[in-house]
């Protein structure tokens, strides 16, 4: 039986466009959402408690990235390889793949737990954090990471979602949980002056809220997307194939978030100023990314299916569509930000120094953001294809090798926050020339693949 039709999206037949832009929005609100829950948190502390607090909020997202993003890769495994038996009209393995993924989903969140809760003064230790913003960041990821095992259920649930063409139930999913965020950080901050402490408590609630709605979804969805909690178990090969695309994907995350926390712990030798205004432009980045995620995940599903379909000419479709529109999309917000980031900074902060640093952040960086869709929307057409090894290495080359050496190099040359934030457009446009490159080659070799399989 096939999923819910009025929520999804039929991948093979039919215009590829408007499809994609259907598919693609919701994803661009999860995206926002989700970073919602650190903005208001970054907000809430900011407004009402103080710069350090707002340091040790905003300043913890490369952490988090470093110990999630294995895991979130090996979500976009059990993407691509659900998707490709949904392509492939394979019920049986689709089925399979979905107690698969809910056991793995578990199992993730529990370690993701105790490494975050054990690891989290070590890292911030090694990365220089200042004295007066230590105390409040350990506290906040320790709590943070007690609800992990809330975030895998929804990011491995919404990974489900996505191979069959739904985005729009993992956004209500989220949408109440960051209407549940919103009141419980105003609550626990504004009357309970809970600070630090509040807004990880809320956040944690308000994934809890995800996860539950995420599960109750898919209980209910026709087979063979039924989550059957009693017969929730590993198939060892489908989980073979989810890593074989999940892990490099991941580790390419977990490299790129270390190479991040060499940048920001030359962040933190500004001074806490520094860490609170680049944490407030961080944000925009992020707001802005998330339109760059929403393609990637659209081309690795829209891939995905017409991969396992045989359909490759679609496939390359896929591909400049999702660049194309990623491109003019990211771009428009970009500049939208950069020229207008007095006002977009004020939600934040009103301390002069803060919105400074906040400011050369914007101008530096996220201007020349758009760039990152040529590597990102390149590297997700190749997971879609089952390559999943080149985009990681190149990028891993151009991007993170690249911003290790630049923050030891040009960085200690020049010392000062716009030589150190150029490193992203220039990291941003050599990779994407090489991953862009190397996904034109891939597509020729999975066609010569393909025509010798087919004659």
């Amino acid at each position: 039986m096939a999923a819910s039709k009025s929520y999804s999206v039929d991948m093979t037949h039919g215009g590829l466009a408007g499809k994609i832009i259907i598919f693609a929005l919701p994803l661009i609100a999860s995206g926002i959402l989700q970073q919602s829950f650190n903005a208001v948190d970054v907000a809430m502390v900011g407004r009402f408690t103080g710069p350090e607090a707002m340091a040790a909020v905003g300043s913890n997202g490369v952490i988090i990235s470093i110990l999630v993003n294995l895991f979130l890769g090996i979500a976009v495994g059990a993407n691509v390889v659900i998707a490709n038996y949904i392509g492939m009209k394979n019920d049986a393995a689709t089925a399979r793949s979905v107690a698969t993924v809910a056991v793995v989903s578990l199992i993730s969140g529990v370690i993701l737990l105790i490494a975050g809760v054990s690891l989290a003064r070590p890292i911030l230790e090694a990365m220089s954090a200042p004295p007066d913003v230590i105390d409040g960041a350990t506290l906040y990821l320790r709590i943070y990471f007690l609800g992990m095992p809330f975030i895998m259920v929804y990011n491995f649930g919404s990974a489900i979602m996505r191979s069959m063409g739904d985005t729009k139930r993992p956004f209500y999913a989220l949408l109440a949980g960051a209407l549940v965020n919103a009141v419980l950080d105003y609550i626990l901050v504004r009357y309970f002056a809970m600070g630090v402490s509040g807004v990880a408590i809320a956040t944690v609630l308000a994934n809890g809220v995800n996860a539950v709605i995420i599960i109750a979804l898919l209980r209910r969805e026709p087979e063979p997307f039924t989550l059957h909690i009693r017969r929730m178990a590993v198939s060892m090969p489908d989980l073979v194939k989810m890593l074989k695309i999940g892990i490099p994907a991941g580790l390419q995350g977990m490299v790129f978030s270390v190479s991040n926390i060499f940048i920001q712990t030359t962040v933190n030798s500004f001074g806490s100023a520094a860490v609170a205004g680049s944490a407030a432009a961080q944000t925009y980045e992020s707001y802005c990314y998330y339109i760059i995620s929403a393609f990637a995940a659209s081309t690795i599903a829209f891939t995905g299916q017409n991969y396992g379909a045989g359909m490759l000419d679609r496939c390359r479709r896929v591909l400049w569509i999702c660049m194309g529109l990623c491109m003019a999309l990211a771009g428009a917000a970009n500049l939208i930000i950069s020229y207008n980031s007095e006002w977009f900074l004020s939600v934040f902060t009103g301390d002069t120094e803060v919105i400074r640093y906040a400011t050369e952040r914007i101008d530096s960086a996220l201007r020349f953001q758009f760039i990152a869709a040529t590597y990102e929307i390149s590297g997700a057409y190749m997971r879609g294809l089952g390559y999943s090894m080149t985009p990681t290495l190149l990028t891993i080359l151009g991007t993170c090798v690249l911003r290790i050496v630049w923050v030891h190099t040009i960085s200690v040359h020049y010392h000062t926050f716009p030589a150190l934030l150029l490193v992203y457009p220039v990291s941003w446009a050599i990779t994407g020339l090489m991953v862009m490159t190397a996904a034109i080659i891939v597509a020729r070799i999975v066609r010569r693949r393909h025509a010798s399989l087919t004659h």
